[in-house]
């Protein structure tokens, strides 16, 4: 791979100048598409899904834990895999602390189609602390295609679904797979795919991960 041209300052900074009016405009185009993605319609999930976790059965509302907003995500571990995915992995490890979420009443949980008594030794040996569990008595991945049919059977794919609650009732909102979740393992880049988006009405300033309410 060949190093980029080495020019005095005067000159880096005209190209960088110039690059930033490129950057200012993808990110306006990007604030727009957050705008378009807020105002998706959204649809009621009226399938009563059941999953396992380690306090044992949880619906779809259950994930929520009492929140507004849940972000799921499709994390590639087919039943008979010994290990889930490492670029799905690598994505969690990105993730850091979820009391940011949480403060901004967005919950999160990873799922997949693997059986608990897999994903939990894989979970403790990553060291991850995120709500995780297993669709693998339910349709929840094939309905919200992360789990497609091919040619060679079943494939898993990344993705990252977005449910909003409103009392009891729960609507899917947003869904994204493989290279749209570029960007996505950060606070901002989840919220942006919220139907909520970055609202600070409905969460708190930034705050050390350690100093939010509980």
């Amino acid at each position: 791979m060949s190093l980029p041209e080495i020019v005095g300052r005067a000159q880096w900074r005209a190209a960088r100048e110039e690059l930033l009016r490129k950057e200012e405009a993808v990110r306006r185009a990007r604030e727009e598409l957050g705008v378009q993605r807020r105002r998706l319609p959204m649809v009621e999930v009226d399938t009563e899904y059941v999953f396992e976790g380690g306090d044992g059965k949880a619906t779809l509302l259950d994930l929520f834990e009492g929140r507004a907003q849940l972000v799921v995500h499709h994390f590639m571990f087919a039943p008979q895999w010994e290990t889930g995915c490492p670029c799905c992995a690598a994505f969690l490890d990105q993730l850091g602390h979820l009391a940011h979420l949480r403060a901004r009443n967005t919950s999160f949980a990873s799922v997949s189609r693997a059986p608990f008594t897999r994903i939990l030794p894989f979970k403790a040996r990553m060291g991850w602390a995120m709500p995780w569990y297993s669709s693998s008595h339910g349709d929840f991945n094939r309905d919200f295609e992360a789990t497609v049919e091919s040619d060679k059977g079943l494939v898993e794919r990344p993705g990252i679904s977005c449910f909003l609650r409103d009392h009891d009732r729960v609507f899917h909102t947003y869904s994204a797979y493989g290279e749209g979740l570029d960007g996505a393992c950060t606070l901002g880049g989840l919220l942006d795919l919220t139907a909520l988006g970055r609202d600070p009405a409905g969460g708190d300033r930034l705050r050390l991960h350690d100093e939010y309410d509980n």
